[in-house]
């Protein structure tokens, strides 16, 4: 089959949990089908400005075909219509003008999908709040797959996303959440849809604590490779995993030792962003101290708001996805802070490695994947946050035992063979269908 995705941004180097996701499917499904990426020429999501040139491109094996956007983003000019439509009557015209201030708005892209729409037995649209998919949807309903990665959010209930939601031949959701969610909000929805989830890659299967990489990889070895470290704890003991002679040799010691980690490690990973709880998290994780707690709290991703100068806090900047597992792995917990989630990756390649998550409560995605794991706690306030924070942080053993539960829920349930499997019989349906 010939298969298009449509999504606002495109990039192994673009960071957002819709755009990874897509990306992460584009590349698989290559394999077995001639597949193009629709997408705009922006990098980042704030403005919206063209950094990519446009026209064709190869992303990792992928075709991907770029539209420049014909405005950028106001963001202040936003901010203040979006207060203004979210609270007071308004117009179909009104949600529209909203939709192209919100961007990103590509004409090209809508025209290309226009004229070259007959060509693409399926067309997949990730995410639907931006207007490549509200207005693309529009050219070919009947062969359009809809992945939302919804969640509850004040945009969601503006009348433009009944059709949005309304109109392709299947939806394709990340969660049982998400499903529940959008079966709540709008009744009118297609006959077909499922909860695809998404797949996630396990590390080597290894006993845990795992190994560093071999010391050719990371540049000259800090200490004898003949030096073998003690036997790991059996996966089945009910006590914490044994430690290593040299923790030059533990699990996670690349990470701490290149960014002069010591201790226990609170790690983030994502865009650094208020919209994504981490103004909310550096205010609960200064309380955590002011309360005696030791642990540093690692920033991974892009950083998108200023950051406190802090002894406890450390920036570890944009990591490579070798490096980001090594960062998973040294951390003792990893925090979901983002109040909106439709899936969280982030939550489930901590679990993939057996690292503790500490969530959100207001996401009752990520509260599904600490109940049905029993991999993670949640926090519905700061005291919650710091009491929880420190119970993991303090009981070795709690943490080895949800560690276990962790990888355990992520090798069940998030497997890409499975996944794949259903975007496969999702395709064949709608293509059938017609």
């Amino acid at each position: 089959m010939k298969v298009a995705f449509v999504i606002q941004r495109y990039g192994a180097e673009v960071l957002g949990g819709s755009e990874h996701l897509c990306r992460l499917v584009a590349e698989r499904l290559t394999v077995s089908h001639d597949v193009d990426v629709l997408t705009t020429c922006a990098r980042d999501y704030i403005t919206w400005q063209n950094d990519y040139p446009e026209g064709s491109d190869r992303v990792r094996g992928v075709t991907v075909r770029r539209f420049a956007n014909a405005r950028t983003r106001d963001l202040n000019a936003f901010n203040a219509y979006s207060d203004w439509i979210y609270n007071n009557p308004h117009s179909r015209h009104d949600e529209l003008e909203w939709l192209k201030q919100q961007g990103p708005w590509s004409p090209g892209l809508i025209d290309y999908l226009r004229r070259h729409q007959q060509q693409y037995d399926v067309l997949v649209f990730f995410t639907y709040l931006y207007a490549p998919v509200v207005l693309g949807l529009e050219v070919a309903p009947q062969r359009s797959v809809l992945v939302p990665t919804a969640h509850d959010e004040p945009a969601i209930r503006l009348e433009i996303f009944k059709d949005v939601f309304g109109k392709p031949a299947a939806l394709c959701y990340l969660t049982d959440s998400e499903r529940q969610f959008v079966q709540e909000q709008f009744p009118e929805r297609p006959l077909l849809e499922d909860v695809i989830g998404v797949g996630v890659d396990l590390p080597q299967q290894q006993p845990y604590p795992r190994m560093p990489a071999p010391p050719e990889d990371d540049g000259p070895p800090d200490a004898p490779a003949d030096r073998p470290p003690d036997e790991a704890a059996s996966a089945d003991d009910d006590v914490p995993p044994r430690e290593y002679r040299s923790h030059l040799l533990a699990r996670g010691a690349i990470f701490r030792r290149r960014h002069r980690l010591y201790g226990p490690i609170v790690l983030y990973g994502g865009r650094i962003d208020p919209g994504k709880g981490c103004e909310e998290l550096i205010q609960y994780f200064s309380e955590y101290v002011q309360d005696g707690g030791d642990a540093t709290l690692a920033l991974m991703g892009v950083k998108l708001m200023s950051l406190p100068e802090e002894r406890f806090i450390r920036f570890a900047g944009l990591l490579s996805d070798r490096e980001r597992l090594q960062a998973l792995e040294a951390a003792t917990i990893v925090v979901c802070p983002s109040p909106y989630e439709s899936l969280s990756l982030l939550a489930l390649e901590a679990l993939s490695v057996g690292t503790p998550i500490l969530c959100n409560a207001r996401s009752a995605v990520l509260v599904e994947h600490c109940v049905r794991s029993n991999g993670g706690l949640y926090y519905a306030d700061r005291d919650e946050f710091v009491e929880c924070l420190k119970l993991l942080v303090a009981d070795g053993r709690l943490r080895a035992a949800m560690g276990r539960n962790g990888r355990e829920y992520v090798r069940k349930n998030y497997r890409w063979d499975v996944v794949l499997g259903k975007y496969e019989r999702i395709f064949a349906k709608v293509r059938n269908a017609r």
